[in-house]
């Protein structure tokens, strides 16, 4: 049985970066998971993103992407399109850094076999702000991708008769997806 991970990434104070915290804690809430698939909130990882990379064997990030797409586009990146990019320069401590951290895992010799990053095109990142709508539209189409990977890999899930609470601490309001 494959270890599979599905991670939000991003800054809940940073408006549309928020989209891969707030659509984790969505999937978690709505969704029940066969036995090897987790779901989880990493917030703003560093390097420590190698921790949450060994001993699976499928990683799913989520999180919002700068690739010149109108707003609200869902992009998936597998790992061989994530790792053709070179490393990105750090601009501050919380800059997420995939690419570094699959590197890492795979010299060392734990890290997944297969990574998905599952890119929503922000639109804004001001402090404080809300997710877009055109972000917040796109949650239906990015929980579905992140789905279709864990049926890939072997992994089994089935809606929630009775949705958990959603905490999203940081919107009033919560989004509704049709099931």
């Amino acid at each position: 049985m494959k270890k599979i991970k599905i991670c939000g990434v991003g800054s809940v104070l940073l408006g549309d970066d928020a989209i891969g915290p707030y659509t984790a804690r969505w999937i978690a809430a709505n969704y029940e998971f066969g036995e090897g698939v987790e779901v989880e909130d990493l917030g703003t990882p560093g390097l420590d993103l190698i921790a949450y990379m060994t001993g699976i064997d499928v990683l799913i990030l989520i999180d919002s992407v700068e690739n010149r797409e109108p707003a609200g586009t869902v992009t998936v990146y597998d790992k061989a399109a994530i790792t053709r990019q070179r490393p990105a320069v750090r601009l501050d401590p919380h800059s997420p850094c995939i690419t570094e951290s699959i590197f890492v895992a795979e010299l060392a010799g734990d890290g997944p076999e297969d990574v998905y990053l599952i890119g929503v095109t922000g639109e804004q990142l001001d402090v404080g702000a809300p997710l877009s709508a055109s972000v917040k539209a796109a949650i239906p189409l990015t929980v579905e991708k992140a789905l279709e990977r864990v049926l890939l890999h072997g992994g089994t899930y089935k809606q929630r008769a009775i949705p958990m609470d959603c905490e999203i601490w940081w919107e009033d309001a919560q989004v509704s997806i049709g099931a």
